[in-house]
């Protein structure tokens, strides 16, 4: 169950077009009058509509090597040129990955392009390459870069040292211990930047998938009455919130279990086919005598070829007065996503408050 969006969206890898090759040949030869764009637009879309997006901005590194001096010292100055001229933060990222694919044996001198390219599309997956190849002398650089004037710099040290980062590889080693990237987070967790919070929140909540009670310990020892950090603590504790975690709940403000009575909690339509809407319903009632901070989920369990997936959705966060009543609704359409495919079956509908599940309903699903 996700929301309907009005239109779909252009294919992500359409960044990565004829129309941006073609810029960025243009953008080139404008700044080195040598190269050959015309090479370069056939090595870069040789089956470019078979290729995803990140293989599409790889493709687009190695075709800029093909045609630029294979030399990494004398390209790079080049590249520099090219940043500003690229137009796109995405597209821009194939610049590091030019850096993470050929700039390994000049590795003081990739780490300055990495700071610098990352202010027109971020280093992020560049980044971690080096991380691999020399960790010590990598995350030393990071941990300065944490105190960058520039917000993207500032960024890339909190994102590109996350454990799970998405569309990348695992850092095994920091998925097993995170400590390593302790100081950068902690210099960023008051951050005036949402760019940078929004970053260390999640490098914090992929550190809690793996280690828990060590999200829960560092973040309790930090001064919630700033503003950014209770911000940052928030969202870095949601998986452990949807979980039902009790130190995590505590920590954002709910008080307890709930002291509720569910009136309603129904989905309707109880069957429908593969591409309807359904619309889920609660009405809770407070048995309290005091007000209470409340965080209602639902919960929906998806039959998979090889079983049953449990997914966790947020619902909503009230204050809800003594003997007050509270009404939700929700409507969507079941479909298909590229993250998500559907099968047949009966799919149970939970209603959690407070981490505990408080009702239970659910519907057929057609395909």
């Amino acid at each position: 169950m996700m929301a309907d969006s009005a239109e779909a969206a252009p294919a992500l890898k359409e960044i990565f077009n004829r129309e941006r090759l073609r810029h960025i040949a243009k953008e080139t030869s404008a700044v080195w009058p040598r190269f050959d764009g015309e090479r370069f637009l056939k090595l870069a879309t040789a089956g470019l509509d078979e290729l995803g997006i990140m293989q599409r901005m790889r493709q687009t590194a190695v075709s800029l090597h093909e045609t630029l001096p294979h030399d990494f010292p004398e390209a790079l100055p080049i590249l520099k040129e090219l940043a500003p001229r690229i137009g796109h933060s995405f597209a821009a990222i194939t610049l590091s990955e030019f850096v993470a694919l050929y700039g390994q044996k000049h590795f003081d001198q990739s780490l300055g392009a990495l700071n610098f390219f990352t202010r027109f599309g971020s280093s992020e997956f560049a980044i971690r390459h080096f991380l691999v190849a020399d960790f010590d002398r990598t995350i030393t650089a990071m941990r300065d870069w944490a105190e960058d004037e520039n917000e993207h710099v500032r960024r890339l040290a909190s994102e590109g040292s996350r454990p799970r980062l998405p569309w990348s590889f695992q850092l095994k080693n920091l998925v097993a211990d995170p400590s390593p990237t302790g100081p950068i987070l902690e210099r960023l967790k008051a951050d005036l930047s949402l760019y940078v919070r929004k970053s260390v929140a999640n490098h914090l909540n992929d550190i809690g998938k793996d280690h828990p009670e060590l999200l829960v310990e560092r973040v309790s020892a930090w001064d919630l009455a700033d503003r950014h950090t209770a911000w940052i603590v928030k969202r870095a504790l949601r998986t452990l919130i949807k979980r039902g975690d009790s130190r995590a709940l505590a920590l954002i403000g709910t008080t307890g279990k709930a002291e509720i009575r569910v009136e309603v909690f129904a989905v309707e339509p109880a069957r429908i086919k593969l591409g309807e809407r359904i619309t889920a319903r609660a009405k809770l009632r407070s048995t309290s005598n005091t007000a209470q901070r409340l965080v209602i989920d639902y919960a929906v369990h998806y039959h998979k070829k090889n079983g049953i997936s449990r997914k966790v959705f947020k619902l909503k966060e009230t204050e809800l007065p003594p003997g007050r009543e509270c009404e939700l609704a929700i409507s969507q359409t079941v479909k298909d996503f590229t993250t998500r495919k559907h099968n047949a079956g009966f799919h149970r509908v939970e209603l959690v408050v407070n981490g505990d599940v408080v009702a239970e309903t659910g519907f057929d699903l057609a395909i």
